[in-house]
């Protein structure tokens, strides 16, 4: 007997657009409601739909720093979009159904903590935006990721980098061969996070076999060992053989069979640009799968065109599956390792392109590695590519459960840059107090 309910939100999104023949387009969630409406999905009595709500800036806050600021950067679909993200997770949280799918757009995951502009098709991150909004209502503390869109995940691996209760698993096609060009395995999160962020760069051509020997051998194993409190799956479809974006071989079969394994509490769509030959499918797969329903005879009309997977790729995927098994059985002797390395503080600098927007950033990122609580971070950015020049800022961050002498110094940080006077903007994000304020 199935005793699994699903809630569905869908938002559309049809005031925004990149440009209108943009594959990040309306089109995208049309052609998936036709069809589930057409399957008489909406009238199964475990399936529920939800409208979405709006969220407010002050959730948007919780995760990202905007320059100049986040409200000049957004439109009410990006609050839309992140509310009914919030609006499916809380229907999982009051218990209304088992779990929950919000097919939502703008999509979110290459949204980094700091904003300039778009990059990726993203401003905000859709499930940054809702996992901080749980952990500040319903007090859940470890949860974790798993991203299952062919681009690599850069913004909420960077939102949660140094977050040790945030488990951020992203299997992709790998950087080397597809935009953003990140994740690859050496990406493990910063000292006191280290082994929190699991990247898999898979290769061009990876099928359904490939992907569930990863998820079998490696992603669920893994999740067992953390004991999320939740689990989110950032559901991009553009692995799909059809998506015009990359150059994946999953089927909309492979998806349902994922999204059944992976039983993830709430799903967020992300990517997936083949919009009738693949979304249609595999979002009803996937809704099947979510809902504990039959998702046996969910084919596309093409699927003799999708291939199947070299002994090359095979031999790779074997090879990268026992690596990382490797690295997850000595995490806490490598954590170690790290922080003991670092000293007080660990440091990087990067130089990050926002391609939509036409912007390029450098940043400066110093976090302090605390024995007492998840440490503070400070960021320097600059970004070339406004309209009228270069802007910059300097931020602090606050973590949830900083401790005293990390919430002072990263106070004397921000008072401390202001003085120097060498940047435009002073920014304080406080996550313990719920606040961001210019200093």
């Amino acid at each position: 007997m199935n005793n699994k309910s699903l809630g569905l939100v869908f938002f559309p999104a049809f005031d925004w657009a990149i440009t209108p023949s943009h594959p990040e387009r309306e089109e995208r969630l049309l052609y998936t409601r036709d069809q589930i409406v057409e399957e008489g999905l909406l009238d199964l009595p475990n399936i529920r739909e939800y409208r979405p709500k709006l969220a407010k800036i002050q959730d948007a806050q919780r995760v990202h720093i905007g320059v100049p600021d986040l409200t000049s950067l957004i439109t009410d679909a990006h609050l839309v979009a992140a509310g009914g993200a919030i609006t499916a997770a809380e229907a999982v949280m009051r218990r209304e159904v088992t779990n929950a799918f919000a097919l939502v757009r703008p999509p979110g995951h290459h949204a980094m903590r700091v904003v300039h502009g778009t990059r990726g098709f993203c401003t905000i991150n859709m499930e940054a935006i809702m996992i901080e909004y749980l952990r500040r209502h319903y007090g859940l503390n470890r949860v974790a990721i798993v991203d299952t869109d062919v681009h690599h995940g850069d913004g909420s691996q960077d939102v949660f980098y140094h977050d040790p209760d945030t488990l951020f698993i992203s299997f992709h096609q790998d950087g080397r061969t597809l935009y953003p060009g990140t994740g690859a395995i050496s990406e493990l999160g910063s000292p006191n996070a280290l082994c929190a962020t699991v990247n898999i760069p898979l290769p061009p051509g990876t099928t359904d076999e490939g992907l569930h020997y990863v998820l079998d051998q490696l992603v669920l194993p893994v999740l067992d060992d953390f004991g999320p409190d939740i689990i989110i799956n950032s559901a991009g479809q553009d692995n799909h053989y059809s998506d015009p974006l990359a150059n994946m071989a999953i089927s909309a079969q492979g998806y349902a069979r994922l999204a059944e394994k992976l039983n993830a509490d709430i799903a967020v769509l992300e990517g997936g640009y083949s919009i009738e030959d693949a979304l249609p499918y595999v979002n009803t797969g996937i809704i099947l799968a979510m809902a504990g329903l039959d998702y046996s005879r969910v084919v596309e009309p093409d699927i003799a065109r999708c291939p199947r997977q070299s002994e090359t790729n095979n031999h790779y995927i074997a090879q990268l599956v026992g690596k990382w098994q490797e690295i997850w059985r000595e995490r806490d002797g490598l954590r170690r390792e790290a922080i003991a390395k670092a000293g007080e503080f660990w440091q990087r600098s990067r130089s990050i392109y926002y391609d939509d927007s036409g912007i390029q950033e450098r940043q400066d990122e110093t976090v302090r590695i605390c024995p007492h609580c998840h440490g503070y971070q400070t960021i320097s950015t600059q970004a070339e590519g406004y309209p009228f020049g270069v802007k910059t800022a300097f931020a602090a961050i606050i973590p949830r459960n900083s401790c005293r002498t990390c919430r002072s110094q990263a106070k004397d940080a921000v008072l401390k840059a202001k003085k120097a006077g060498r940047h435009d903007h002073y920014i304080l994000q406080d996550k313990q107090q719920d606040t961001l304020e210019q200093v």
